[in-house]
This record gives C-alpha cells, sequence and structure tokens, in this order.
C-alpha cells in the first residue's frame, strides 16, 4: 500500500512539473504565432492522443512517464515544402531571435511562476510550525562558543526578523555556504528583567564546518536543536503497548532504565533504539510516581527497525504565520528567487569539489520524498511541488545542450553574432550535452539505489 501511494505521489509530482513547463511553451509559442503540433505528456510512442482547435493541435500521452514536451512546425524536423505561405510563416526558425528565446525560456519561468503560486497560497493560509526555541547546547560546541545555552528564543538572523524554525534553518545555511558569521538576536528567559525576557545579540561562527557537515544535519554539528517541552505522554494509541502497559495521557516521563530523559524528543529517542526490549518507564503522574515496565513493538522505518509503544510526546511550542495576499505573494516571489540561488551555490560547490556528487539525485529519490511528504498532508505536499519545480526550473536553464539554457546559449550566440550556430556545431554540441546528462543520470540513479540500501 504504501509503494502505491509513493508511485502515486511521484506521478502526481512529475505529471504536474512536465504540464506546467510544456504549457509554458506551449503558450508562448501560441502568444508569438508559431504553429504547435504536438503537446504531449510523456515521451516515446503516443498512447493517446485527441486533437483540438483551429491547428488540430495533438494533445497526447505518451508511455514513457519521465519528461513531455511541444512539437512545433520546424523545418529540421519536418517537409515544410508544400505548405501554404500563411503556415510557412508560422514555422518555429522563420521567428526572430527573441521569439524563439522567449518560447525556450517560458518553460523554465512556468515553473518559477508554479513555485511562487503554491508558496504564496501556504503564505496565505498559515502553515504550523515550532517556534526558533533552542534546546540545551553540547558544550564545546560551536552554538555553546558563542553563548547560547538553551532556551534561548531567536528572532532575527543578521537582521532579518525570524518567527519559526524553519526561517532560522534557511537563514542559517545561507550563512554558513557564503562561510560569513551570523549575528542572532536572542530572548533570554530570566526571571529578574521586566517581561521575563533579556535581549541580548550573540555572533554563531561556521569556522568548524565541512563540505559533508553542511549535505547532512549541519545544525546539529553547530549545536543547535529545536526545543521541546518535558517528556510529557499527550496521546496514546488504544491497544498499543503503552496502554497495555498500564501508562496514562497526562504522564511525565523522567527516567527509562536508569536513564534521565531530558524532553520528549529525547524519551522518542530512547523508544527508538529500544525495539523489542524491555523498558522500565519512571514518572510522576499527577504528585504520584510511578515505575512501569513496557517492550516497545519492532517496526522498519525507512529500512531500519525501530522501536515504538503507541504513544505521542507534547509537541515543540508551534505558531501559525499567515501573511495578507500581497505579502504573500512577496514571500512567495523572495522564496523562489533564494531557493534558485541556493540550488546555483549547490551546483557550483559539486563542480568545484566544494560539495559532495552524493547531493545529485534522481527520481528514485524523488519519488521516496515524493510519497513521504504526500503521508504528511497537502501542506507537506503542496511545498514540496514547489521546491521541485524550482529544481527542474534551474537545471532546464543551465548552458548543456539539449535542455532549454542551451538552447538559449545558441540565441545569444546569435545575438552576438549577427547569424545562427552552424548546424555541425549544433550537432556536436548536441552529442556533448547527450553524454553529460547521461552522466548525471547514471550518477543520480546510483545516488539513490545506494541511498536506499543504506
Amino acid at each position: 500500500m504504501m509503494l502505491l501511494q509513493t508511485l502515486i505521489a511521484f506521478l502526481v509530482v512529475l505529471g504536474t512539473l512536465v504540464i506546467v513547463h510544456e504549457l509554458g511553451h506551449y503558450f508562448v509559442a501560441r502568444l508569438c504565432g508559431v504553429k504547435v503540433l504536438r503537446f504531449s505528456v510523456g515521451m516515446g510512442k503516443v498512447i493517446f492522443s485527441r486533437r483540438v482547435g483551429r491547428d488540430q493541435t495533438e494533445w497526447a500521452i505518451s508511455v514513457l512517464p519521465l519528461g513531455g514536451y511541444v512539437k512545433m512546425l520546424d523545418a529540421r524536423e519536418q517537409d515544410i515544402s508544400g505548405l501554404p505561405p500563411e503556415d510557412l510563416n508560422r514555422e518555429f526558425t522563420r521567428q526572430s531571435v527573441w521569439r524563439r528565446f522567449a518560447i525556450v525560456v517560458a518553460g523554465p519561468i512556468a515553473n518559477f511562476l508554479l513555485a511562487i503560486v503554491v508558496f504564496a497560497g501556504l503564505y496565505m493560509i498559515g502553515i504550523p510550525e515550532p517556534v526558533p526555541k533552542l534546546r540545551a547546547v553540547p558544550e564545546q560546541s560551536a552554538a555553546y562558543q558563542a553563548g547560547l545555552r538553551g532556551g534561548e528564543l531567536i528572532t532575527a538572523v543578521n537582521g532579518e526578523p525570524v518567527k519559526v524554525w524553519s526561517e532560522l534553518r534557511w537563514d542559517l545555511l545561507q550563512s554558513a555556504l557564503a562561510k560569513t558569521p551570523a549575528r542572532l538576536d536572542i530572548q533570554r528567559a530570566d526571571s529578574f528583567v521586566s517581561g521575563g525576557h533579556l535581549l541580548d545579540t550573540i555572533t554563531l561562527q561556521f569556522d568548524g564546518l565541512t563540505a559533508p557537515d553542511l549535505e547532512n544535519d549541519f545544525l546539529g554539528k553547530l549545536g543547535v536543536d529545536l526545543a521541546w517541552p518535558k517528556a510529557v505522554i499527550e496521546k496514546i494509541n488504544p491497544g498499543s503497548p503503552a496502554m497495555r502497559a498500564g501508562l496514562h495521557e497526562g504522564d511525565v516521563v523522567q527516567q527509562i532504565n536508569g536513564v534521565t530523559v531530558i524532553d520528549g524528543l529525547s524519551f522518542v529517542e530512547l523508544v527508538h533504539a529500544s525495539p523489542g526490549k524491555l523498558l522500565q518507564i519512571a514518572g510522576w503522574r499527577g504528585e504520584q510516581e510511578f515505575v512501569i515496565n513496557v517492550t516497545p513493538e519492532t517496526q522498519l522505518q525507512d529500512g531500519k527497525p525501530i522501536g515504538r509503544i503507541g504513544v505521542s510526546p507534547r509537541p515543540p511550542e508551534m505558531t501559525v504565520v499567515s501573511e495578507p495576499p500581497l505579502r504573500a505573494l512577496s514571500k512567495g516571489v523572495q522564496k523562489t528567487w533564494d531557493t534558485s540561488v541556493l540550488t546555483l551555490k549547490m551546483l557550483g560547490k559539486i563542480v568545484t569539489g566544494e560539495a559532495s556528487l552524493k547531493n545529485i539525485t534522481g527520481p528514485i529519490t524523488i519519488a521516496d520524498y515524493a510519497g513521504k511528504t504526500a503521508r504528511n498532508g497537502v501542506i507537506s505536499f503542496l511545498g514540496f511541488i514547489a521546491y521541485i519545480s524550482i529544481s527542474l526550473g534551474v537545471m532546464n536553464l543551465l548552458p548543456i545542450p539539449v535542455l532549454d539554457g542551451g538552447l538559449l546559449l545558441y540565441y545569444s550566440l546569435e545575438v552576438l553574432t549577427g547569424r545562427p550556430v552552424s548546424e555541425r556545431f549544433g550537432d556536436i554540441a548536441q552529442r556533448a550535452g547527450i553524454g553529460i546528462l547521461m552522466t548525471l543520470m547514471v550518477v543520480a540513479v546510483f545516488n539513490d539505489i545506494v541511498r536506499l540500501m543504506s
């Protein structure tokens, strides 16, 4: 069932992005007066089609679901010798270089517009997220050396306000990639200060971070983690090991097998690490102490056995930040721009060797995350679609022949030189581009398989 969910979610993501991308090409081609012969979702043999409109454009579904295309009237691909003059004027290569440029760039732009619309919609709706409050900070970490101890609320990074945890993570990632210190405005809990808060500013250094750290849990490496409340049991599943053992909602867990449980996350981690093992849980029920024995059931998560007893601890402190339409649209544009720039930075680091080739992912990883985000809810799934749409837009703009960016490079050279790129040069570049893409696909699929197996 989970595999079917993952497959459906992947097809929804892929289908949405392909359709949006190709519609960008299609509508601008029509706007520029170019005749469109076929709009295909999928590649290879057509398995279903229907002709629509004055031009009898063929709207098709093809057998291979990885991609799609818009086929225009093009002298390089069809014999146009017998066409009437009105159709000859609508042939692609007879259009000005600026019209051809607009038609090609419209696909990636459509992907960016999709991301902007999705982000703006999510900002208007409002997304429940944890507040940027810190957990206890490990000694010897960069966060501890900067003066953080835990319990602080981060209110701004480098002068930019942050309201939720994801904004804090994003801003710190930007600073870490730029290798510049981050200035954090914080509120410390202080009972001797009016209002109970002591305002402060600290500087967080990133000197100890390596490229692999940035590719994994870089916040954990810095000593920055999300604060959780005490391990209070908020919900117990009927018939679960916890219910059979006698745990109650509202119980405060303090120890497991003699190990102190500092918060709800610590509780979850200790249970997950003990599949099939007897646990002695000690804590408080109101004003009464209790000690209960429970054995977690063994379940698989990402292919690894973990323990579960069927309880949910009290979650981190949450907030919902929603914006009015214009502000939400502005934030959607900014988020899309920042994500595009970050994607380019990571690609640049891969090329220069500062980041690992392991960061290149393919369809298997995309399908895996599509399934996971779909199971997390509509908001999570829509956010994932927006991020993948940005990645698709950025990748298509890379100056690699056979991609949109390669064609845009040809047209730029045509503008500079006053003449089109020669067919011989185009053929050689086409073969090179196919080779580059095939190499990237092999690396991506290899990384996907390794990631899945590990």
